[in-house]
Parts: structure tokens; sequence; C-alpha cells
């Protein structure tokens, strides 16, 4: 089984390729959001670590979860608050998706386990997966998807845009790049060439 991770920048469509793999090939996937919300849900130790932080107010919603939109608004007001949670979350979401890994290994049923995030190569997972695929648009691409699918400004994608990781550098740390520019059958064509190359 091959470990494989999933990056890109926003309005690159890294969820149509991951519907793909899904639908076409003998897979799992992951996503690193799903999974780090999974553990921040009560009664797992992420949960309370993060919410033992020093927060301007209690995060916790009158269900006893965390309000995901009230810690974001204090997390992008603070920078110090922001490292402390990724210093908890990233970690914690490490070493449940190398569990998940590890589990699908010994049951010997699937060929690929594919794990999407945004930040793989910022948070080190280049030494674990054993390939890195960049999943790349061109900026006109990205940027109408962005416009019909998440209603955001041009002058909003740019700053979006010029805030993430540039092109080159995705490239120089991924082993593979999809160019995801045309349509889902030629995004397709490329992955069947990938997979079945290895």
């Amino acid at each position: 089984m091959k470990f494989i991770g999933i990056t890109g920048g926003i309005g690159a469509g890294k969820s149509t390729v991951l519907s793909l793999l899904k639908d076409n090939f003998n897979c799992k996937v992951l996503l690193a959001d799903e999974v780090a919300a999974e553990l921040m849900t009560p009664g797992h130790q992420c949960f309370d670590d993060v919410v033992a932080l020093s927060w301007p107010e209690s995060i916790l919603s009158k269900e006893g979860t965390i309000d995901r939109p009230l810690m974001a608004k204090f997390m992008f007001n603070d920078d110090s608050l922001r490292q402390q949670v990724n210093n908890i979350v990233h970690p914690a979401v490490e070493k449940e998706v190398l569990n998940q890994v590890a589990e699908e290994r010994k049951k010997h049923k699937i060929e690929y386990f594919f794990f999407e995030a945004a930040l793989l190569i910022e948070c080190g997972y280049g030494k674990l997966v054993d390939e890195m695929w960049y999943i790349h648009a061109s900026p006109k691409v990205r940027t109408e998807r962005l416009m019909e699918s998440r209603g955001y400004s041009k002058e909003r994608i740019e700053n979006t845009l010029k805030a993430q990781r540039s092109d080159e550098s995705f490239r120089a740390n991924s082993d593979c790049v999809i160019d995801n520019s045309g349509t889902k059958e030629q995004t397709l064509a490329q992955l069947r060439v990938l997979l079945n190359k290895s």
C-alpha cells in the first residue's frame, strides 16, 4: 500500500481530485481538516488541551463543544494562541493519520492511502509519505473557481494567493504535479497514468 500526500493551494481543486481518486481507485482518502475536527470533540486529549489554553473567554458552546467560529476569531487576532493550538493539533493529527495508515497496511485491502492537507509540506509530511502530489491549477482558473464557488472578490483572491506557498516551492517539494486546470476527464487521465505506473 502506498501512502500519498495530496497538497496544493486554495482553488486548485484538491477535493475534485480526491473524489476522482475515491471513485476510480482502490484507496482510502483522509482529510486533515476532518481528522482535526474529530480530535477536537469532547473525549479526546486534543480537545482538553485546546480548551485549557488562555482564551479571552470560554470557547465552549452551550452544548459543551468547541465554538469553532469563535475559536477561529481569537486565533486570527493572536499569533501566539494560533501557534499554541497548532502545536497541540498538528502532532495529534499526525499521530492519528499514521495509526490509520498502519491499520490499513495490516488489512492489505487497499492499494493507496491518500491524505490531503494544505500544509503537508510545512508540517513535515514529506518525510512520512511515500510520495507527495501537488495539485496545480493556473491562477486564472483558481480565481474563476473561487469567485464561483465561494463568492470571493478578485482582491481577496489575490491576497490569499499571495499569502500561500508559491507554485515553484510546491513543485520543489513534491514528487508529482497534477495539472487540474482542465476537465475532470483530463485530470483523471493523469491520475491513471500516475497510478498505473507505480
